[in-house]
């Protein structure tokens, strides 16, 4: 199959690599000069483990190159995967698809036979139908159906989750359509993928309800820490006890500073403005979203009553990217925890395994170190943010040795409260109380 994927952001770079990967001739697309020079010099404009050998190999194989223009590709594709961003729209948080529907004119200008053009980005309800009618108005005589087929990648692991996924979700009732799609991700079949048609509206939906629903396990998990903490429990275990049951499942049940990073916030939000657009009120998901943006800020009033106080103080973070895995700082807890440290009148060092070049961006009135232990010398306490497994097994005798105060908070709970008491720490950590005195 020849493929067309309209933009190399996270997205369409790694799904353009896996397809050539899969044996099928890829062409990715972007309007950014600088980035497409980068990427044929092998330089890879993201953090994604695997992800700069993957596309050496099929570069090297001639399976897949990179272009800034459309035109000769899409004549030649027998599908046109749409892969651009579709960020929050300033001011009303819908999500803005300019660029979507940029592309799709484009795209119906160079159409040649018969080719399915496929919304890959999330996109609102409703989407797939302004693409097609945009196309065929700007080329009536274009032979193409319109599909969605949402990603449900998660950064850090997203290679395995699309050669290994859960689902595949094609949106098009249409059966040439159908069988396009099929062939090509018929090299899946051996793992034995559950293909998923269904109409384009639903796919359109069945990614945005995805990302709320787990959203919201995370927000649950969270509110239940912050009882855990009040009443003596310990919120991992009730997790474990909770997750066991088949019916609730383990992932997505872990405590912390609430979640961030490029889909959940913006995916949330845009399910709230479909749903009101529509006359129908999403309670819950609208709870979601505002639990965690006032938990993001409380982790650093939690910073402050760990150490009395932070004005004049000096605090260690250590992880500033939504997750470990990536260098993505889309709506990282860090950044409003960091903010509110400031804010308190502390001095903030900072320590990210790759994340620091993105987070100067966001975050440039803090010190920036090579290592953790550079990062706490001196420092009045600890922060943990992000759950890098360099800060998994640190040397705790030298990481105590090395601060001013001896005070841990842990957003992750990746260390043992006994351990670490065992070791003369203060040691916060999140809906893990001690049990109380009876």
């Amino acid at each position: 199959m020849r493929i067309a994927m309209i933009g190399t952001g996270y997205v369409g770079l790694v799904s353009g690599a896996c397809f050539a990967d899969f044996g099928h001739q890829v062409t990715c697309v972007d309007k950014d000069a600088g980035k497409i020079e980068a990427l044929r010099r092998g330089e890879i404009p993201i953090f994604e483990p695997g992800l700069d050998a993957l596309v050496a190999s099929n570069v090297k194989a001639k399976r897949l190159d990179f272009t800034t223009d459309l035109t000769a590709p899409v004549a030649e594709a027998d599908a046109v995967f749409i892969a651009v961003g579709t960020p929050s729209r300033r001011g009303d948080g819908h999500a803005d698809l300019t660029y979507v529907y940029s592309a799709a004119r484009e795209i119906a200008a160079a159409i040649s036979g018969f080719t399915v053009v496929v919304t890959k980005s999330t996109v609102p309800v409703g989407t797939g139908d302004e693409v097609e009618r945009l196309i065929r108005e700007a080329n009536p005589s274009a032979d193409v159906v319109v599909a969605s087929n949402p990603e449900f990648l998660r950064e850090g692991a997203a290679i395995r989750d699309f050669k290994f996924p859960d689902r595949i979700v094609v949106g098009t009732e249409d059966e040439r359509g159908r069988k396009v799609l099929g062939d090509v991700y018929r090299p899946l079949s051996l793992n034995q993928a559950p293909l998923m048609f269904t109409a384009r509206r639903t796919a359109e939906l069945i990614k945005y309800a995805a990302n709320a629903f787990l959203a919201t396990k995370i927000t649950f998990i969270n509110e239940i820490a912050d009882l855990s903490e009040k009443v003596g429990a310990d919120v991992q275990q009730v997790a474990r006890g909770i997750g066991l049951d088949n019916r609730i499942g383990s992932k997505f049940l872990h405590a912390g500073p609430g979640f961030g990073g490029s889909c959940f916030p913006k995916d949330t939000r845009a399910l709230v403005k479909i749903a009101q657009d529509h006359d129908v009120q999403l309670r819950i998901v609208e709870a979601v979203l505002g639990v965690n943006d006032i938990r993001k800020r409380a982790m650093a009033r939690k910073v402050s009553n760990a150490t009395g106080g932070l004005r004049g103080k000096t605090v260690a973070v250590l992880g500033l990217t939504f997750k470990p895995d990536t260098d993505d700082m889309r709506e990282a807890p860090s950044i409003p925890l960091v903010t509110g440290l400031l804010d308190m009148g502390a001095k903030v060092r900072a320590h990210d395994p790759v994340g620091m070049e993105q987070a100067k961006k966001e975050l440039p009135d803090i010190e920036y170190c090579t290592d953790p232990y550079e990062c706490a010398r001196g420092a009045d306490a600890l922060v943990i943010v992000t759950e890098w497994v360099q800060f998994r097994a640190l040397d705790l005798e030298r990481l105590k040795n090395e601060m001013a105060q001896p005070v841990v908070v842990d957003l992750r709970n990746i260390y043992r409260p006994e351990d670490m008491a065992a070791q003369g720490f203060t040691y916060e950590s999140v809906g893990r109380a001690p049990e109380p005195k009876v």
